[in-house]
């Protein structure tokens, strides 16, 4: 680990003037949740109980930290995303901050200094909070924005995993469409724009936007001021922070309440348009469309009653205030809507009197999302950045915008600096909300949102090649987003993975992890086709295949407990005790083939030990380069790696090219190396190969052991595909 890491326009650089690549890591989902309670998202025992809940433990205890921290760095990643929530500081209520989770906190931060990490915290939330659908902020922040969260099920202002009848079907990846439900809403509404449009939600003296802000900006600030106090953790591990995990704008620029905007691409189950939503949060009964979400995107299957039976999702007006400590203005009345209240909608007549009420800003500007990001969300930012910056003078910040949104235009003004960092976020939209690999074909979702293309149907892509060239170039336009409208900053995607349970669940019945191999392959091909620093979604240490990561029927973890770690030769599932990745392990672990494309193969292995798809994460990589890089690639089929720069210079003799070079793919006794001049060395027991090269464009290629049949071979056909991913299907 650098002792301190700097920055030189888009790239990271170290004490000796080295290329720095990020390889990281999000460690780890386990902390979305409190562990006193121990509460999935599938448990619904005290799960209201918000106030008494303690996150000591997440995302794991201290002394297992060594545990975690070895089979991670022995995967390869040197960067630790470090994910909290606002919950996990400040639930018991405003200003009352938990200190034993932040002494155990600063506790595995030195844990992970031992092992060499470099760490940016990350406070994370999904659909703003666990009693939303998600995670993140604590429950009292929805009783202050006048919200009962426990009428949210009742009312479809949020589906929420704990409370859902049978958790075991919750429909995959559906949380996420919390986003364009009331409850939602109404939060980043509020949060980022309530001083606009809700002028007379005020408490304490202040509008609800200033307190949600405030008390969230003054949280971080303290976790920020207890780490700095700690003495020996600030620059080195930690080297920055991210602001909010994926913001998102809440009706803030919604041309008609009553439709859906052009915008919306995600729909399935229930999709209210956010008038809807506002008549079901008060107690009406609507009738819903419904979609789902097939290979091509969603599609509308029907239409369904949502009644609340006169149940809202506002707090009762005799709700006690004095809970928390705040006093509400009495302007700001309880048991009603408070978009009713700002005359949005008449709730006598159930009449919606300004369908654009949220499409202009109070000066009169129209709203879009571009706009959203660089008024509101860049308002937020700044504040945030200077309050962190404030504490942690030398703080790297990672700026996060709305996902998949374009990056706010500040290129050239004072909000760039030169310790600041573009983190977007990227997923294979189809392969993750259908849970399957298509090789066949795919869509290039982002040339869709940006308007490349006259017609969807142009933006498909057909073939594994062309799909795997489309991530990268997908990943390319956005890191070039970044240069065009923040500047000449590093890009670091902080999230980028894969669903484990594919084809429902078909590797963890058969040990073969075919799909989670070509699809984590194609995500890191894109991954360095692009020259981009990455933080790979996720790494869950309660990982199982029946609950998945533990959370809202997700399963992108790199690790499980009933999978066998890369390192771990006992035939039962992986423990604690394997997580060393060395040749003679791996030659005993990876001794079975699980990897061949003809689905029968399995069937003649006596005993099937997968590796979850470790193939095609545990992968060579630069770390140290001395120079810049050009280009540099695995090509896993080959099990071929290739690395060319540009060096001004000679190589001192102290800080040569350092790559990541894992014995999995490279035993020490069967690998080849070629480069063209200087001297090398591979340290197997380290994977590490140091390399000593002139200046000038140079190159160095690593071939290693092809372990598996993986692209070789036949090929299965599209109808074969199709009727393994999709079942029966006939030909017209």
């Amino acid at each position: 680990m650098p002792q301190f890491l700097t920055i030189d326009g888009p790239l990271f650089k170290d004490e000796h003037n080295r290329e720095v690549t990020l390889r990281g890591i999000n460690c780890a989902a386990d902390a979305k949740y409190p562990t006193h309670p121990n509460l999935p998202s599938h448990i619904a025992e005290n799960f209201y109980d918000g106030d008494n809940v303690s996150f000591v433990g997440r995302p794991f205890a201290v002394a297992e930290a060594h545990i975690h921290f070895e089979r991670l760095r022995s995967y390869g990643y040197n960067t630790i995303r470090y994910i909290f929530t606002w919950e996990a500081l400040e639930a018991r209520g405003p200003g009352i901050y938990d200190e034993e989770w932040i002494d155990t906190t600063i506790a595995i931060l030195r844990k992970a200094k031992e092992y060499d990490f470099m760490v940016f915290m990350d406070p994370h939330q999904d659909v703003w909070s666990r009693f939303s659908g998600g995670s993140g902020a604590p429950m009292w922040t929805l009783y202050a924005m006048g919200l009962n969260p426990q009428a949210f099920d009742a009312t479809e202002a949020a589906l929420v995993h704990n409370t859902y009848p049978e958790p075991e079907n919750f429909p995959k990846m559906i949380w996420s469409t919390n986003y364009q439900r009331m409850a939602n809403q109404v939060a980043w509404t509020l949060f980022f724009a309530g001083r606009d449009f809700a002028p007379k939600a005020v408490i304490d003296g202040q509008n609800i936007q200033d307190y949600l802000q405030g008390r969230y900006i003054a949280a971080m600030v303290h976790l920020a001021t207890r780490i700095r106090d700690a003495g020996d953790l600030e620059d080195c591990p930690v080297i920055g922070w991210e602001s909010i995990n994926e913001p998102n704008r809440g009706l803030i620029g919604y041309k008609a309440l009553d439709g859906i905007p052009e915008e919306q691409k995600l729909q399935k189950g229930t999709s209210p348009t956010a008038w809807q939503a506002m008549l079901t949060g008060s107690g009406r009964a609507c009738e819903i469309d419904t979609w789902d979400f097939g290979g091509t995107g969603p599609f509308r299957t029907g239409k369904a009653l949502v009644d609340p039976k006169g149940i809202k999702a506002w707090l009762p007006a005799e709700y006690d205030d004095s809970r928390y400590g705040w006093t509400r203005d009495p302007g700001w009345k309880l048991g009603e809507c408070v978009w009713a209240q700002h005359g949005v909608w008449d709730p006598e007549s159930d009449t919606l009197l300004k369908p654009d009420y949220f499409s202009k800003a109070a000066d009169g500007e129209a709203l879009t999302a571009v706009t959203f990001t660089n008024k509101y969300f860049m308002d937020h930012y700044r504040v945030y950045a200077k309050a962190i910056r404030a504490v942690h003078k030398n703080a790297i910040m990672f700026c996060q915008p709305p996902v998949l949104e374009i990056p706010p235009v500040i290129k050239g003004t004072e909000d760039v600096h030169d310790r600041m960092v573009y983190a977007p976020h990227y997923y294979d939209g189809i392969t993750l909300m259908t849970k399957k690999w298509n090789r066949v074909w795919n869509i290039d979702v982002l040339g869709v949102l940006r308007g490349r293309y006259l017609s969807p149907a142009f933006a498909i892509k057909i073939g594994e090649t062309a799909i795997r060239n489309c991530l990268r170039d997908q990943l390319s336009a956005i890191k070039q987003e970044g240069l065009d409208n923040i500047g000449a900053t590093p890009c670091v995607f902080t999230e980028i993975g894969i669903p484990y349970d594919m084809d429902d669940k078909y590797a963890y019945k058969t040990g073969d992890f075919i799909s989670q191999i070509r699809a984590m392959d194609a995500n890191h091909f894109a991954l360095e086709g692009a020259q981009a620093g990455f933080a790979l979604w996720v790494y869950t240490t309660a990982n199982d295949h029946r609950w998945g990561d533990q959370w809202n029927g997700e399963d992108l973890s790199i690790f499980s407990r009933d999978d066998r770690a890369p390192a771990d030769s006992s035939a039962a599932p992986a423990t604690p005790a394997g997580a060393a990745v060395d040749p003679e392990s791996l030659k005993r672990a990876l001794s079975h083939s699980t990897m061949s494309t003809d689905r029968g193969d399995t069937d003649d292995v006596d005993e099937i030990q997968p590796t979850r798809a470790a193939e095609a994460f545990v992968r060579p990589s630069p770390v140290y380069t001395a120079g810049t890089i050009i280009a540099s690639g695995f090509d896993l089929a080959k099990t071929t790696f290739t690395l060319k720069l540009a060096a001004q210079r000679a190589t001192d003799e102290a800080a040569p090219t350092e790559l990541f070079v894992p014995p999995f793919h490279f035993p020490k006794d069967d690998t080849q190396v070629e480069v063209s001049g200087g001297k090398w060395e591979y340290d197997a027991d380290r994977s590490v190969l140091r390399w000593w090269h002139n200046e000038g464009e140079q190159e160095i290629v690593v071939r290693g052991v092809g372990r598996r049949k993986i692209w070789g071979g036949e090929e299965e056909g599209y109808f074969e595909m199709f009727a393994r991913n999709y079942g029966q299907c006939s030909v017209m």
